[in-house]
């Protein structure tokens, strides 16, 4: 799955009220913080916490941890990436005021699911690469049958985290996260798309398909990252709806960013072998429409007027 955002980020006005929550407004401090600096601060939260995690002391119900597993495990969510994917958990609780700390580990959640998606992606069964983030990849480092077992225990591990005591979240709110994640990740949602995407290499889909594969494939985790904040908050089904929509959007910009890049930039700016989509005949919506309308904000869904924004950094509290 693709994990290099490309230039994803919407410029941002003053005073700017979500087009995700109309009751919602967040007045733009010119001080504030640049939305590249959040992203790092946020990835390094993560990584912190992630590395936290995957320490060799096993938690208590395990028997053990296997150094060589837990080693690639750790090479696999520690090997760089700008965590998009936790920074949109975390934004979306806080525009919701929802709690920081569960917001940071149901992020580190969703990066273990995101990175076994990476481990499994890289193995020769699937697209075959040797190289991710501009490393060896977890099977090339380790090798194919530790990569499995590696990808299999961040997947579960994911659901270990978010229903943790340490997660402090009422219990409803937990399941509603590991059915929310589980759809995402599963047979309707990452995986399949997954599926469908191998499918595509033998046999072209058309526009709707395409996007039906990417909104599974890309868009599905995006997706519950965005939603997730509205379920850490306890915000109502409207509040959810909205965000899953604005995921929506962002995971088929995201996707259209990544097919551009594959085919516009190279190895050593990627981190990772280019050009392969289109040597192996993949259905990308780039392919299918070309450069120039991909280029287009609208392309995305996205409205290309000037007002549009990244999610607000106000906390807004229901009475």
């Amino acid at each position: 799955m693709p994990e290099h955002m490309g230039n994803l980020a919407p410029a941002i006005d003053n005073s700017v009220a979500s087009p995700l929550a109309p009751c919602q407004t967040a007045p733009m401090d010119a001080n504030r913080d640049t939305f590249e600096t959040r992203l790092k601060n946020n990835a390094r939260e993560i990584e912190a916490l992630l590395d936290a995690l995957l320490l060799p002391n096993a938690l208590s119900d395990e028997i053990a941890r296997p150094e060589t597993l837990r080693g690639a495990m750790h090479y696999a969510v520690l090997n760089g990436g700008k965590r998009l994917r936790p920074f949109l958990v975390v934004e979306s609780a806080a525009l919701l005021g929802g709690d920081a700390q569960a917001a940071l580990r149901i992020g580190a959640a969703l990066e273990c699911v995101h990175c076994y998606s990476l481990v499994h992606d890289d193995l020769p069964a699937m697209d075959d690469d040797d190289m991710r983030r501009g490393k060896p990849t977890v099977h090339v480092k380790f090798d194919e049958a530790t990569a499995i077992l590696a990808g299999d225990s961040l997947l579960t591990y994911a659901f270990d985290i978010v229903a943790a005591p340490e997660t402090a979240l009422p219990d409803i709110s937990k399941a509603s996260l590991v059915l929310a994640l589980a759809r995402g990740a599963g047979l309707g949602g990452m995986a399949g798309g997954q599926a469908l995407d191998l499918a595509a290499e033998k046999q072209a889909p058309d526009e709707d398909g395409i996007i039906r594969l990417q909104a599974m494939k890309t868009g599905a985790l995006i997706r519950f990252a965005c939603e997730a904040g509205a379920i850490i908050a306890g915000s109502p089904q409207d509040d959810r709806q909205r965000l899953r929509a604005f995921g929506e959007k962002i995971g088929l910009a995201f996707q259209l960013a990544d097919d551009i890049l594959d085919l516009t930039s190279d190895a050593a700016t990627m981190g990772k072998a280019t050009g392969k989509d289109a040597a192996r005949g993949k259905g990308t919506l780039v392919a299918l429409h070309g450069m120039e309308w991909a280029a287009r904000p609208s392309s995305a869904g996205m409205s290309p007027t000037p007002r549009r924004c990244w999610l607000p950094t106000a906390r807004v509290h229901r009475p």
